[in-house]
């Protein structure tokens, strides 16, 4: 059971049910952000990475690896990422 620590804003309470396997790998969905911000995240439309999970300490957010670089990024919301499917790996 998820420790709370802070009162979550109803869109992340809805993202967080959708739970992301761990160890899964994933990939990053602009979908949602405004096209201004896509260059400040670190992230690539074609890039794989390997979800670890989400940060107790900061519900809705979570810690990634760059699959092919081994690149370690964290603190970015878990909404943001979907789980590809085994046709997609």
């Amino acid at each position: 059971m998820r420790k709370q620590y802070h009162k979550l804003p109803k869109r992340l309470e809805k993202k967080l049910d959708e739970k992301i396997n761990q160890n899964a790998l994933v990939k990053f969905d602009y979908g949602d952000l405004p096209k201004e911000y896509h260059k400040k995240y670190p992230f690539k439309k074609d890039k794989v990475y390997i979800f670890l999970g989400e940060i107790a300490q900061m519900p809705g957010h979570c810690i990634v690896i760059e699959m092919k670089t081994g690149k370690v990024i964290s603190g970015y919301h878990t909404e943001n990422f979907i789980e590809l499917t085994e046709d997609e790996c």
